[in-house]
């Protein structure tokens, strides 16, 4: 049995991400998905959601085998516990694939990485997107 492992933010879901979690999920048997937690977002605004309420919108979804939030010490300490055969990359998420497998490696983690290059080109697939249009309209009304 595969099991693959997808992350994210998850905020304000949108079809770009069930369209990663779908790809990932077509990538093995299991998928087991790590919502990060507000004190780890680091690279981009923080979160608009609760990560407890982004958790169980993730829960929810179909194609997710398992859910649960990160850790709020070290984003390996899952992935011990997990056992990822798979790590699927978004493709905009800002991990570096090489970097990522070589800490993997230092970790003794034998998970294999995997940018997907699938992607939804509409305009409003990205959570940062979906906010300034919301803002757009709201100043229009």
């Amino acid at each position: 049995m595969t099991r693959v492992l997808a992350t994210g933010t998850f905020d304000i879901l949108h079809p770009g991400h069930i369209l990663y979690l779908r790809k990932a999920k077509e990538l093995g048997d299991e998928l087991f998905v790590i919502v990060s937690r507000d004190s780890m977002v680091q690279h981009k605004s923080k979160p608009i959601l609760p990560e407890q309420q982004r958790l169980q919108v993730v829960q929810a979804l179909e194609m997710v085998d398992h859910a649960e939030l990160g850790s709020e010490r070290d984003i390996f300490e899952p992935l011990k516990l997990i056992k990822p055969d798979i790590i699927a990359l978004g493709f905009d998420q800002y991990f570096d694939e090489n970097k990522l497998q070589q800490d993997l490696e230092k970790r003794h983690i034998p998970s294999k990485v995997i940018r997907l290059r699938n992607h939804d080109s509409s305009n409003l697939s990205g959570t940062e997107d979906i906010i300034r249009e919301i803002i757009k309209r709201r100043v229009k009304c």
